[in-house]
């Protein structure tokens, strides 16, 4: 078990400057790069899954009845693109790859469906609108002859979920016919290991700034460790305590840590990145302060505790 952790752990840290806007275990839907034009974020409100029930017409242009299926969105590309991808209960999959063109100031998106595979992608362009909307387009000529579009809507977006709505329209957008609805609501958070962690880093956070060292100290194991600058490694709930008792009249008033990743494996995940916070001094004064850490826990009886715990101030 300890070998392969760390050949994870040091084959992460060479591939991390390459990756780390890709899909991981600390990140499973990615993140945008800093670098992707601003309109990256359009799709954020959709990152993620969603159960959503799909509703198309008839050839006698009735509604058929609901189809229950999934909806997977993520970033890809190192953060750069995104990707969605669709599975019906009947097992047809179908997905789109999404990129914004900055010259153009469009979005391209490119579909694809395992039903009806093709040698050319269909693609529709479009964007976000002022009221969160995102609208896409592709040119489509009604069995009339009328030239219009099929226009493509997301909208309701909020944090529960999201509806979207498949529609011809003629070049004014003045005729509208739908033609294929969807609505999906998000899957409600679970408590799988990475959220646990999570939870736990700012349970650390709010007893650090509480003062709560009982409550801080319960979140390592029996056998806890920690490794503070210019100090021999203090182990066991008697020291732990001793050392994070804040000196009288100190106080944190902030503390926060932001992960660059969570590797988990079986029951046991390391965890590293960057903290920061803020004291007030005897004085009445405020010294702000940053570093890395990194973080190995174990799963004890379905928890995630502190193993050792190792950090080391960095300049500002």
């Amino acid at each position: 078990m300890k070998s392969i952790l760390t050949l994870v752990f040091f084959v992460s840290i060479l591939g991390f400057s390459q990756t780390n806007y890709s899909a991981s275990d600390t990140h499973p839907y990615g993140l945008p790069h800093p670098d992707a034009p601003e309109q990256i974020k359009d799709f954020d409100g959709l990152i993620g899954k969603c159960n959503c029930k799909s509703v198309s017409r008839n050839q006698d242009q009735s509604w058929a009845e609901a189809v229950d299926m999934t909806w997977e969105w993520k970033y890809i590309m190192n953060g750069m693109a995104v990707q969605d991808e669709t599975i019906k209960a009947d097992g047809k999959h179908s997905g789109s790859i999404r990129q914004f063109i900055a010259d153009s100031s469009k979005w391209y998106v490119h579909y694809y469906s395992s039903n009806f595979p093709t040698t050319s992608l269909p693609t529709w362009e479009g964007g976000k609108k002022d009221d969160g909307t995102i609208v896409l387009y592709r040119d489509q000529t009604a069995p009339n002859g009328m030239e219009g579009f099929y226009r493509l809507m997301f909208y309701d977006i909020n944090d529960t979920g999201y509806k979207w709505i498949g529609e011809w329209v003629d070049k004014t957008e003045k005729i509208v016919f739908p033609t294929w609805k969807i609505d999906c609501k998000r899957e409600p958070s679970g408590h799988s290991d990475l959220e646990i962690i999570k939870k736990n880093s700012m349970a650390f956070s709010k007893a650090y700034m509480d003062g709560d060292v009982d409550a801080l100290v319960n979140l390592y194991t029996d056998d806890g460790k920690i490794f503070p600058n210019n100090r021999m490694i203090m182990a066991g709930t008697s020291d732990l305590k001793k050392y994070w008792i804040m000196p009288e009249g100190v106080k944190t008033l902030h503390h926060k840590v932001t992960p660059d990743e969570i590797h988990i494996e079986n029951d046991i995940a390391y965890d590293y990145g960057y903290y920061e916070g803020k004291t007030l001094t005897k004085d009445k004064k405020e010294s702000s302060w940053q570093g890395k850490y990194l973080i190995v826990w174990k799963k004890i009886e379905g928890d995630w505790k502190i193993y050792l715990d190792i950090w080391n101030s960095v300049p500002e």
